[in-house]
C-alpha cells in the first residue's frame, strides 16, 4: 500500500510539473537530491561503522552483557510473560542497547528477531500479544543516550557543534519512552478491567 502511495505522489508531482512547465526544475531537484543523498550516506556510513565497531568491542569485552544484566530486572517487569532465558529477551535487550547508542539501523534487525520470537511465544497468532505491543511502544520511543545518526548528519552539514543535540535528545527520548510505557500500561489495565 505504501508503495502505491509513493508512486501516486510521484506521478501527481510529475503531471503537476508538466502542466506548470516546471519539469526542468523537477529534473534538477531529482539529480541534486540524488547527489546529496549519496554524500549523506557516505558520511553516515563512516559514523555508523565506527559505532558498530565500538558496539562489537563492547560486546566482546562483555560490556553489553553487563549493561543487559543491569537492565534485565527493569525489562523483566515490563515483559512479565517473557521468560528471562527466552531468546526474545536477549533480542529485546540488544535492540534497546543499540537504540540507546543511536544505532537505529543496527537495532532494526534485532527488533525484527525479537518480534519473531515474541510471536512464537504467543503461539504464532496473528494478534499482537501484550509483550509485542509494549516492545513496539518502547522501540518506537527508544531512549537514546548518544544520537549518533543525528550527530553524523550535523557533522556532514558542518554544524558548529554537532554534539549539542545530546542533552535535548536524552531528555526528549526519556520523556517519550516514559510516556510510551505509561500509555501502554494505561490501555493494558483498562482492557483487563473490561475483560
Amino acid at each position: 500500500m505504501v508503495n502505491i502511495i509513493w508512486v501516486m505522489l510521484t506521478a501527481i508531482g510529475l503531471v503537476f510539473a508538466m502542466i506548470n512547465g516546471t519539469i526542468n526544475e523537477v529534473n534538477e531537484a531529482i539529480f541534486n537530491g540524488a547527489k546529496e543523498a549519496v554524500t549523506l550516506c557516505i558520511g553516515l556510513i563512516s559514523i555508523l561503522v565506527f559505532w558498530l565497531g565500538m558496539m562489537k568491542i563492547a560486546e566482546d569485552a562483555g560490556l553489553l552483557n553487563k549493561l543487559a544484566s543491569l537492565f534485565r530486572p527493569i525489562v523483566k517487569k515490563l515483559f512479565p510473560e517473557v521468560p528471562g532465558d527466552h531468546p526474545a529477551m536477549g533480542y529485546m535487550l540488544s535492540n534497546m542497547m543499540a537504540n540507546m547508542f543511536g544505532l537505529g539501523n543496527a537495532a532494526t534487525p534485532l527488533g525484527i528477531k525479537a518480534m519473531e520470537e515474541l510471536k512464537r511465544l504467543n503461539g504464532g497468532k496473528n494478534e499482537a500479544s501484550r509483550s509485542m505491543i509494549t516492545f513496539l511502544a518502547i522501540n518506537t520511543s527508544s531512549l537514546t543516550l548518544i544520537p549518533t545518526t543525528v550527530i553524523a548528519i550535523r557533522m556532514n552539514y558542518n554544524s558548529a557543534s554537532p554534539t549539542d543535540i545530546v542533552g535535548p535528545t536524552l531528555v526528549a527520548t526519556f520523556c517519550s519512552t516514559l510516556a510510551a510505557i505509561m500509555i501502554d500500561r494505561y490501555f493494558y489495565y483498562r482492557r483487563t478491567r473490561k475483560g
